[in-house]
């Protein structure tokens, strides 16, 4: 359907542009699932400081990690053994994370950490993951490594702020870990059809209507105690900001 579009009359003079638009909204709507499993291991890490210096420095190598992938994709895509790796490495996050116990006080599933340096490598390995499937399906829509490059830079910045948004969200909404974690299933099983038979790959538009479905279910019942997380978080920004008033003012 992307095909068509791009390839219409309407659009040809627009392509450059048009194309950039469709690589940024395709990088911001799969990132999602992909901030999920960003934010939940950052949970595992106690303290939100700690959380966001993993979330950082996590980013800053999957980055790299990324741009080095954009770069050797056509000859990264001659291999089907990457694919088959990102595919078993994300079922194997879904897996961890369902037959996992919860963590009683957080409601917690999945790795807990003892160093930030245990994180980093786990953050960009996840996000290298599903580099796989992103950076697959941009280089079937364009042959322009820069506007993939662009597409990528803006991908990585959408998910920085998505998964510490999504680490709030968890606390509030029940089944939206669950619903993260049912996508990222989703996308370790295209990996999976890819190298299995490239032709049963469901299109991008059935992708990305399953992946909304899941998540207006994972919206859809807030925490008992979700006012109280609100109020929190509400009061620890209002501190922020003072203490950001106050050494400006002085």
């Amino acid at each position: 359907m992307l095909d068509q579009i791009l390839d219409s009359s309407l659009a040809h003079s627009f392509r450059t542009p048009l194309m950039l638009l469709v690589l940024i909204v395709l990088e911001a709507v799969l990132s999602a699932d992909n901030a999920i499993a960003l934010a939940a291991i950052a949970q595992g890490l106690k303290g939100p400081k700690l959380q966001r210096y993993a979330l950082n420095l996590g980013l800053i190598v999957a980055y790299v990690l990324r741009i080095s992938l954009i770069l050797t994709a056509t000859w990264v895509v001659k291999f089907w053994q990457f694919e088959l790796l990102g595919a078993i490495y994300l079922l194997w996050l879904v897996f961890n994370y369902f037959t996992s116990q919860e963590d009683a006080e957080h409601h917690h599933h999945g790795p807990e950490f003892t160093s930030l340096w245990q994180a980093i490598p786990l953050i960009a390995v996840t996000d290298l993951a599903f580099s796989l499937d992103s950076v697959t399906t941009a280089i079937a829509l364009s042959d322009e490594i820069w506007l993939i490059l662009i597409g990528g830079t803006i991908g990585v910045i959408t998910l920085r702020f998505l998964a510490e948004l999504f680490i709030s969200w968890l606390k509030i909404y029940t089944y939206l870990e669950d619903a993260g974690f049912i996508t990222v299933g989703l996308v370790g099983l295209r990996l999976l059809i890819r190298v299995i038979n490239a032709e049963l790959v469901p299109p991008e538009w059935l992708m990305i209507t399953a992946i909304g479905l899941i998540f207006a279910w994972g919206f859809s019942k807030q925490n008992p105690d979700s006012l109280e997380v609100v109020e929190i978080s509400l009061e620890s920004l209002e501190n922020s900001l003072n203490k950001e008033s106050e050494k400006i003012s002085s």
